[in-house]
């Protein structure tokens, strides 16, 4: 699916009116701006390779986004909202040109209260984390890029990460408490949206709304130790994860499960896990350690790795094994493979089990624990070894036919990629904030055929 609309061809009389604001107009620089990890997917690739954008504005405030905002409206030129670039999907890729909004300058903490941070859209999470932390509190949860990830993109086009499988995913309410949005209505304003409404705009990648500023609730900090435990079997693994992230009484925050061969990927962690044995990462309270070793003698599970706090501060954390970061380990050896995302219905292990059985190593099962609802369930990240779109196609449809429910990540389109369905609430806010469908057009379904809901 593509936009009619045509690239802005003179953006001359723009910049004319953007003089004063850090502008990019260096090719190569804009070509570097204008991607993400979209490479993941042999889908994208050829759709996106050649998709630029014409100008890059770096704000360090909301009156300059307001400025830009402005400027765009008048010349009906395209706006792409940019964090640091780490999604997956083509969220920052610019289909029709125009203008990129790199984000990253405005990465201020205004102020952290406990349990609460509000913070600039910029900001890389890590660095909120450093800050936070002084307190006693962190980010509740954050994708596997959590070093250089901002915490506005992964509002605008993340879904859960590290930390999920306590506190669910950012759609769950009272993981983001409120969000400040610039419009790009013929004379652009703030809004603040609070509560339900915060959702108008979250995982909506930037189609229907700036955002300069966000309350982020937090979680109480605890000395996080990294365990990998290994088994010869990986259902057990799958069993012994589940039960791990229904055990209320063991503070966790990663539960990531990897059916071999996926862990022969992972270099640095290869002499603590045997050939062929299958593995669950784990970064765990200390304080837990003594029942999680229980709970692994009663899967007969073994402990091939463990770090202190302390010591798993220091270098790669566990973290950089899981959730995408997982399929990029698998890439760097491979880089035919690819990837899907699943959620199985309720804690199905059933169905995981006909899962790995059915597909072998073409579909290699990498789990991540997560909260859904109150209870634990698996979501796969599976490393997929492509052949075909055709074939891709028929491992979707064959795991949707059973129940399973696919986030594909071999899209572009919102809806696409997420829960398959038009969400009216988005619609109507984008209708009202950016009537002329200059934000990252192309990629809301809701707004292109708008004309047939």
């Amino acid at each position: 699916m593509t936009s009619t609309k045509s690239r802005p061809t003179n953006l001359n009389p723009l910049i004319t009116d953007l003089a004063g604001l850090d502008l990019i107009t260096d090719a190569n620089q804009i070509a570097k701006l204008s991607q993400d990890y979209y490479t993941f997917s042999p889908v994208l690739q050829p759709l996106l390779a050649d998709k630029t954008g014409d100008l890059v504005v770096r704000p360090v405030n909301e009156a300059e986004v307001l400025k830009v905002a402005a400027a765009c409206v008048k010349f009906k030129v395209p706006l792409t909202v940019r964090g640091a670039g780490t999604g997956n999907y083509g969220q920052c890729v610019p289909l029709e040109g125009g203008v990129i909004l790199d984000m990253t300058r405005m990465n201020a903490i205004h102020w952290v209260k406990p349990g609460l941070a509000c913070v600039e859209p910029g900001l890389k999470m890590a660095a909120m984390d450093k800050q936070t932390r002084e307190t006693g509190w962190e980010v509740r949860m954050a994708p596997s890029t959590y070093r250089t990830a901002t915490i506005g993109g992964f509002i605008g086009g993340g879904s859960g990460g590290i930390g999920s499988v306590t506190y669910g995913q950012l759609r769950d309410r009272g993981n983001l408490q409120a969000v400040r949005v610039v419009t790009m209505e013929d004379q652009p304003r703030v809004i603040e949206l609070r509560g339900d409404d915060v959702y108008k705009v979250a995982h909506a990648y930037g189609t229907n709304g700036i955002i300069t500023e966000l309350e982020i609730p937090l979680a109480p900090v605890y000395p996080w130790a990294e365990v990998i435990v290994t088994f010869s079997d990986f259902m057990t693994a799958a069993r012994f994860g589940l039960a791990l992230s229904n055990s209320d009484g063991l503070i966790k925050k990663l539960v990531c499960g990897c059916a071999a061969p996926i862990p022969t990927y992972f270099a640095a962690l290869r002499s603590y896990i045997p050939d062929g044995a299958h593995c669950v990462l784990l970064m765990i309270a200390e304080s837990s350690l003594e029942p999680l070793g229980e709970l692994i003698k009663e899967f007969g599970g073994t402990i091939g790795y463990q770090k202190t706090a302390q010591e798993a501060s220091k270098g790669i954390t566990l973290a950089e094994y899981s959730w995408n970061h997982t399929t990029l380990h698998a890439r760097s050896v491979d880089s035919s493979l690819t990837y899907l995302q699943t959620l199985l219905p309720d804690d199905n292990l059933a169905l995981l089990e006909h899962l790995y059985h059915h597909f072998k190593d073409e579909v290699m099962l990498h789990l991540e624990f997560l909260r859904v609802a109150g209870s634990a369930r698996p979501a796969a990240l599976q490393v997929v070894r492509y052949t075909t779109e055709e074939r891709l196609n028929q491992i979707i449809a064959y795991h949707e036919s059973k129940g399973a429910f696919i986030f594909n990540p071999h899209t572009y389109i919102l809806e696409d990629g997420g829960m398959k369905a038009i969400d009216i609430e988005q619609l109507k806010f984008k209708e009202m904030v950016d009537p002329y469908g200059l934000l990252n057009p192309g990629k809301m379904r809701a707004w292109l055929e708008r004309s047939r809901l």
